[in-house]
């Protein structure tokens, strides 16, 4: 067996790779804050972040707050878990290689 095997290709651009990163430690993101972290443009993060629900890791809620759209993301159980083998797998690769 490869030793890439559980690396997800879906979480192989940075930028996924960082929501992702932002969204296991927070209850969700806001598409702001995302953009702010993350130094992505509007819309790299939008295909980035289609990409991602796409795949069922992450979900997306969008609500107007006073006369605001806001669009706000969460993870997914299925997204928790796919990232968690993901960085697992980085992890197997990494100690191998100490």
């Amino acid at each position: 067996m490869s030793i890439i095997t559980n690396i997800n290709k879906l979480f192989d651009h940075r930028i996924r790779l960082g929501i992702m990163s932002v969204l296991m430690v927070n209850e969700y993101a806001d598409f702001n804050m995302l953009k702010e972290l993350l130094g992505a443009t509007d819309g790299n993060l939008a295909s980035h972040t289609k990409a991602l629900e796409k795949g069922e890791y992450i979900k997306v809620e969008k609500q107007f707050i006073g006369r605001k759209p806001n669009t706000r993301y969460s993870t997914t159980k299925l997204g928790r878990a796919a990232f968690k083998k993901h960085i697992e797998a980085l992890e197997s690769i990494i100690n191998k290689q100490k």
